[in-house]
């Protein structure tokens, strides 16, 4: 999703206290950046806007977050509607951490010892063209990657409105080694998660009569 530059992000991010700005120094330590590092810690790979993260957090305070994107502009968005749920609740964001990076070199800021338990990858960029399709988020490429910092028994939660995508990642799960739990076509209609928190695409593509596809991945 492309989004216009907004010049007062850089200057708000790098005031928050919840945003790390040199991920790389936290590598095999994250636990320890959180208020309450004995807290388990999850993930979510593209925040975008930060919709959906600000709501999972909220509502699981006993759950670490690190939540990570490339845009400036985007987190920048997440930082305000990070701190806008927070504050209508009348709490801190200290179960919470948002940062800039590149997805795609992921393992230079997580290894075994950040204890990763649940990914979420929610709309990610399709990429149809066959010789970008490694950059997908749920590519076999990537999947190798995560394997390399999340705990055994794991889970990932993935959303997509794509049909290929969708078909593809279940192929890339598997090819990787990780057991689908669940998967749904209809996720509205055939939900699979306890609470599902409808992110802002996912509004999006079902007020336009598209079907949310969804799935559950365990890491053996």
């Amino acid at each position: 999703m492309r989004i216009r530059y907004k010049k007062w992000a850089r200057p708000e991010l790098e005031a928050c206290k919840f945003y790390e700005d040199e991920p790389e120094k936290w590598k095999g330590k994250w636990k320890q950046h959180f208020k309450n590092p004995e807290l388990p810690l999850m993930l979510e790979l593209g925040c975008g806007k930060g919709n959906f993260i600000s709501k999972l957090a909220l509502e699981n305070q006993n759950i670490n977050y690190l939540a990570i994107d490339l845009v400036d502009a985007m987190l920048g968005l997440a930082k305000r509607n990070i701190e806008n749920e927070y504050k209508e609740a009348n709490l801190e964001p200290n179960n919470i951490i948002i940062t800039r990076f590149d997805i795609e070199r992921i393992n230079l800021i997580l290894e075994k010892m950040d204890e990763i338990e649940r990914i979420y990858i929610n709309f990610c960029n399709p990429w149809p063209r066959g010789k970008h399709r490694k950059k997908r988020l749920t590519h076999t490429k990537q999947l190798e990657k995560y394997k390399e910092f999340i705990k055994p028994n794991s889970e990932v939660y993935f959303k997509t409105d794509d049909n290929e995508l969708f078909e593809s990642s279940i192929i890339y799960f598997q090819e990787s080694g990780f057991e689908i739990l669940s998967k749904t076509y209809d996720l509205h209609n055939e939900p699979i998660f306890e609470k599902n928190i409808e992110t802002e695409h996912e509004k999006m593509f079902s007020e336009q009569g598209i079907k949310i596809k969804a799935l559950i991945a365990k890491f053996k």
